[in-house]
């Protein structure tokens, strides 16, 4: 007899189970021959667990589904309560530009208020723009005293902090 080569000693277990007869199989998507070992159970955190349950649980109410009119009355109020919003906020801005615009005035009122060619000129200019004394005594602006950062911090949240 010829001998076998490997490969055909591998192929004839396949061969054979091709001309087989279809053999009855349980009502699975999958073949039980590729299922593979069977998978490791994957730690889950208990919060989402936690969380999970209560928001799948029977007795959860579920969300609230409006009717037509009802459904209209929450687009009405909603919408007439972001057009109080903006007109909250537009009335906000114009008084905040009103006020910039009187400050803006009033420091160009002090920087030409003296004749260029004075000894003094611009003095009143000057003394309005120094910033002596307003953050304490050698304090910094608020600004300066934190990191102006953008980037995310180390631990993202502190799981051992009490009061």
């Amino acid at each position: 007899m010829p001998q076998l080569t490997p490969l055909y000693r591998l192929l004839t277990p396949l061969l054979q189970t091709l001309r087989s007869p279809p053999t009855l199989r349980s009502f699975s998507t999958t073949s039980s021959l590729s299922a593979g070992p069977p998978k490791k159970k994957v730690n889950v955190d208990p919060r989402i667990t936690l969380i999970r349950y209560h928001l799948q649980h029977p007795k959860t109410p579920r969300p609230l589904k409006l009717s037509r009119l009802r459904g209209l009355r929450h687009w009405t109020i909603h919408r007439a309560w972001m057009l109080m919003r903006r007109k909250r906020e537009e009335k906000e801005s114009a008084e905040l530009y009103r006020m910039y615009q009187s400050m803006s005035k009033a420091n160009e009122l002090l920087r030409t208020m003296d004749p260029p060619g004075m000894k003094d000129a611009g003095r009143l200019y000057r003394i309005a723009q120094e910033k002596k004394g307003i953050f304490g005594h050698g304090g910094v602006p608020i600004e300066y005293a934190r990191w102006q950062t953008d980037t995310p911090g180390r631990e993202p949240w502190n799981h051992g902090w009490t009061r």
